[in-house]
């Protein structure tokens, strides 16, 4: 039976992801806001749901390796494999804002929760802990990475309006064929129909990524796989396929911003707002062995902006290098586990 669902699991990640993608395009583009914007926010934290989800579950029952493990490991699959996979399939282009800003803001985030939760190192404490200060100090930096992109499609809605206003006028000047050509430009579409398809989608991706992991935890656990292993591969990759299926599905239909700013927006959401908020329901206590996992997340945030830098994209080559560190990443879980 687990079988059977699982496969149903898959089959509503894909048509989710493509219809979600299909409506926040839309959405994009009634609201003249630029595709990276809707990836970076409202794709993006719909796709972290199962992170949330689990991070908070585990927060709730004091599971700290699992709400910490959950976080890390999941950003490092959006990084190496997410983008890796998508890179594959068609070159992902990098806008400028890209490099300028979101990927060298989630590669600071990444290192202030290194610097936050090694107290042991860095402090001289008897153990390393995300106080609920620290969940503080990352909801703050959350904030103003929301102030950021909502400012950017503030002044990107009002360069549009200027735009077409200028375009109207022009039209009014024009023969009798004005007042329509005016009308048809000035007319704005429904937002209901892409909003409804949106949600839609997002709900059968959150439905979907949860059969699929409890259905994979329960196959898994047949064979006498270990709940700490189940918990760093199968449960991270598991809360990370709605950002896998949805950026594969933007990468496809050509929308390179949809599917990066997914993942950079989903892993500046999963480590500012999912430790924040789970800091300050019960501070954490970092189990050592996660620093190593901690590393690899910044130098994976470190790669892909060294490949976007590079050439403004992400190629096939640089993509099949991702996906091979995190096979081998993936290798090393199983051997020290």
């Amino acid at each position: 039976m687990n079988y059977i669902l699982l496969i149903i699991g898959f089959i509503l990640l894909v048509k989710g992801a493509d219809y979600f993608v299909d409506g926040a395009s839309t959405i994009a583009k009634v609201l003249k806001i630029p595709p990276l914007i809707i990836g970076l926010t409202i794709v993006a934290f719909g796709t972290s749901a199962p992170e949330a989800a689990v991070s908070f579950t585990a927060s709730l029952k004091g599971q700290n390796g699992m709400a910490m493990g959950n976080v890390i490991g999941s950003n490092i699959f959006n990084l190496l494999m997410v983008v890796g996979m998508s890179g594959f399939i068609k070159t992902l282009s990098v806008d400028k804002s890209i490099l300028s800003k979101e990927l060298p803001f989630l590669l600071l985030t990444s290192l202030l929760i290194f610097v936050l939760t090694g107290d042991i190192f860095f402090q001289e404490n008897a153990v390393n802990m995300l106080t609920r200060a620290d969940g503080i100090v990352l909801l703050m930096f959350f904030a103003i990475f929301m102030y950021s992109l909502l400012n950017s499609a503030l002044n990107s809605r009002n360069k549009s309006s200027l735009e077409e206003s200028s375009i109207s006028a022009d039209v009014s000047h024009m023969d009798c064929s004005s007042d329509t050509l005016s009308e048809g430009l000035l007319k704005q579409p429904s937002l209901t129909k892409p909003a409804i398809i949106s949600l839609g989608g997002m709900i059968a991706i959150i439905i979907g990524g949860k059969m699929v992991v409890d259905c994979a935890s329960a196959i898994a656990s047949t064979f006498g796989v270990s709940d700490q292993l189940i918990g760093l591969t199968i449960v991270s990759i598991g809360t990370s396929l709605p950002e896998f299926v949805t950026s594969i599905i933007a990468a496809t239909k050509g929308e390179s911003d949809i599917a990066l700013g997914n993942v950079i927006g989903s892993n500046m959401f999963n480590i500012l707002f999912i430790l924040g908020i789970s800091a300050i329901i019960s501070p954490l206590t970092i189990n050592s062995k996660l620093f190593i996992d901690t590393i690899i997340m910044i130098i994976s945030t470190a790669l892909v902006y060294i490949f976007g830098y590079r050439k403004r994209d992400v190629n096939k080559l640089e993509s099949c290098i991702l996906i091979l560190l995190y096979i081998a990443y993936i290798a090393y879980l199983l051997l020290t586990a």
